[in-house]
């Protein structure tokens, strides 16, 4: 592709790009005109000459438009929300029915664990029969006629970001924020959103461990969403500990299940409703972020949402009567074994990505592609921090296929957890940009 050696001479020289060399070269990235060595040097690039903003969206709206883009036909705003990754965070499955019953179209297009987090896809496939992978008139059919539907992307969706994401792997160029804003937004604006609200995720549970680097994130996402013409706010909320106290696609699932039916812990109802409620407001079904936080909290509450979910597991394949009857449905693990506390004191720390691998070393997640999921296993019952404990007092439970696994993983969750004085308390959200 001749135009590439001018673009990365350009790049080189921290030169403004333009839109049309951009949509050259993910074009070229589609259709492999452009060499993985022009895609390395491309990424590395990026990482040492950061892209001019109008670049940033420029490349951004290249990358959704090299593939396939959906367009809506529908009588309410097209609305979604994204997560940049936690632990123990399954907010995707109460929102989105939550706003499907507010009056939105929710096309959530998501993803599989990655690294120590947990996948939104492979959660909903531990409810048996769940297909993900639908045709674009499947899903289209889903979400006119259901309100939802979450599913994986298909190979047409921003098939640029797909390559690219492979060579940014392993060229170490993955960390770079102009990078990783095009490969988010890409994917969600080629699903046809008119407004969206991004999780950013802060701690020690997240990618993003300091203030500093998730409000960098969170500033490069919302101002190239907006520019590229969606309306978007995003939330930092903290992921210093797991947002439910379950870790694992089953035992999350049951924690959704139970926020359905107003039995779930109060994290993550909360952020559910702060998530909710600033996108109704953006795409104007509330008047403002406060009213839509309590219409989210109202559609849980009156058994809206939950009936959202059942029409959304009916469409994808999942069992009639999930919703009602979930604990008969979802697998269980062989052996469940509590984690109990060494001494006298306070839970003051969750390394919470350490608390994720454990996870991941139970079967819960991926360590090479080919990986099959057991979807049972993980972690469940564990106390928040700041809880007062005596030794011997349990801080969580083990749910595992075979005794030595359990064994590791107690030794991995001891060792993720640190106890001493009172801890201050955290808020849940730490900031909110729009």
């Amino acid at each position: 592709m001749s135009d590439t050696r001018a673009l990365l001479a350009a790049l080189r020289r921290g030169q403004p790009i333009g839109a049309e060399p951009l949509k050259a070269f993910a074009q070229g990235l589609a259709d492999g005109a452009v060499s993985d060595a022009q895609a390395g040097a491309f990424a590395m690039g990026v990482v040492l000459s950061k892209l001019a903003p109008e670049d940033a969206v420029a490349l951004t709206l290249a990358m959704r438009d090299s593939g396939d883009v959906t367009t809506w036909d529908l009588p309410a705003p097209i609305i979604d929300k994204h997560s940049t990754g936690g632990v123990g965070d399954c907010v995707s499955l109460l929102l989105a029915p939550a706003l499907a019953a507010c009056g939105g179209f929710v096309p959530m297009v998501s993803g599989r664990g990655l690294g120590h987090t947990g996948g939104t896809l492979d959660k909903l496939e531990a409810i048996p029969g769940f297909k993900t992978a639908l045709t674009t008139a499947e899903f289209k059919h889903t979400v006119a006629h259901n309100g939802l539907a979450i599913v994986s992307a298909s190979p047409t969706l921003a098939p640029a970001d797909k390559r690219l994401y492979a060579i940014r792997d392993v060229t170490s160029t993955v960390e770079s924020l102009d990078l990783i804003t095009a490969s988010i937004l890409s994917k969600k604006l080629a699903a046809g959103l008119q407004a969206l609200v991004l999780d950013v995720k802060c701690g020690s549970g997240a990618f993003m461990k300091t203030p500093d680097t998730a409000r960098a994130l969170a500033q490069s996402l919302v101002s190239t969403a907006n520019a590229a013409g969606c309306k978007t706010s995003a939330l930092i909320t903290n992921m210093n500990q797991p947002l439910v106290p379950s870790l694992g696609n089953a035992l999350e699932v049951a924690e959704v299940m139970r926020a359905l039916t107003s039995q779930a812990s109060a994290p993550l109802k909360e952020l559910t409703a702060a998530l909710g409620g600033q996108l109704l407001a953006d795409a104007g079904l509330a008047t403002s972020p406060e009213d839509g936080s309590a219409k989210i909290t109202a559609a849980i509450a009156s058994g809206q949402a939950a009936e959202a979910f059942a029409r959304m597991c009916r469409a994808q394949g999942g069992p009639v009567g999930f919703v009602e009857n979930w604990a008969r449905f979802l697998p269980e693990a062989n052996i469940i074994r509590e984690v109990k506390a060494p001494d006298t004191g306070y839970i003051t720390a969750y390394d919470g990505e350490a608390l994720g691998l454990a996870v991941v070393a139970l079967g819960g997640g991926r360590q090479v592609e080919t990986d099959t999921i057991d979807p049972a296993v993980g972690l469940s019952d564990l106390l928040p921090l700041g809880t007062r404990v005596t030794k011997g007092t349990p801080i969580a439970r083990i749910h595992a296929s075979r005794e030595s696994a359990a064994t590791v993983a107690e030794a991995a969750v001891l060792a993720a957890t640190t106890f001493g004085a009172a801890p201050a308390p955290q808020p849940l959200i730490f900031e909110r940009l729009s």
